[in-house]
């Protein structure tokens, strides 16, 4: 199986260009990120390069964190904000040949923010098909991101229903999934078509896989014989040394 880390959770004490080359020596075959956009690009291009890892992922602006802001895109009066960090990480996977981005909804409920967020989509993904990627959508769980306006799996598949857009696709987080819907196995099954990135941590606490009580020797086996190929996104937080939490990766590698 393919591993993909996520930067945005291990080895955050470094910088990115240093933390990617930490995941190319622990064995990584892909990184990705939450937000690159402050790290120098050219750091984050050379050590790509120096690593041969390829950028998997990227998420869209959260917007102004200091008001507790999570993201843009389902929020009514915020479109032309939204529309700008689109702008910014699809220039940015242009120019680093990322392949997916994430569009992150936000806080917000209700039909006008379905509204919005649909808007948004359709303008995102519209713009990523002139050079081939892929815009995610990721529900979160009601715990960690109360308010959130993605709850669900069938509220995303709503979505992308509406949308009708072939580049838009699910991420599917076996995490988010396994707190809030659970059956995870189950889920992944019945959604593959439409799932475009499959990340996982430990439930409940987001620890490294084996950590807590979802068994990922299934959950693995399970995704391996549903035939999928792409590298699996390791957005857990260790707690500590990433180094130190790195023996499933070798055992499931």
């Amino acid at each position: 199986m393919k591993f993909s880390a996520n930067l945005g959770f291990l080895w955050t004490e470094l910088s990115l260009p240093d933390a990617i080359r930490a995941a190319g020596s622990a064995g990584f075959d892909t990184v990705e990120c939450h937000w690159p956009y402050e790290a120098d690009r050219e750091a984050v291009r050379t050590a790509l390069e120096e690593t041969h890892l390829p950028m998997l992922g990227l998420n869209t602006h959260r917007g102004d964190t200091t008001a507790g802001e999570n993201g843009l895109a389902a929020l009514p009066g915020r479109q032309d904000d939204a529309v700008a960090g689109i702008d910014q990480a699809i220039e940015y996977a242009n120019d680093l040949d990322v392949q997916c981005i994430h569009v992150m909804a936000g806080f917000a409920q209700g039909e006008k923010a379905e509204q919005t967020f649909v808007v948004n989509l359709q303008y995102a993904c519209d713009k990523a098909k002139l050079t081939g990627k892929t815009i995610l959508i990721e529900p979160l769980n009601r715990h960690d991101a109360p308010g959130y306006f993605l709850r669900n799996t069938d509220q995303a598949i709503k979505i992308i229903d509406q949308v009708k857009a072939e580049n838009l696709k699910l991420m599917f987080d076996c995490y988010h999934v396994g707190r809030t819907e659970g059956d995870v196995i189950h889920r992944l099954n019945a959604l593959k078509p439409r799932i475009g990135h499959i990340q996982f941590a430990s439930v409940p606490f987001r620890g490294e896989p084996g950590s807590g009580e979802l068994d990922y020797s299934a959950v693995f086996a399970a995704i391996e014989a549903m035939g999928w190929t792409q590298p699996l996104g390791a957005e857990y937080k260790p707690g500590g040394d990433t180094d130190s939490t790195l023996a499933w990766l070798k055992r499931w590698q």
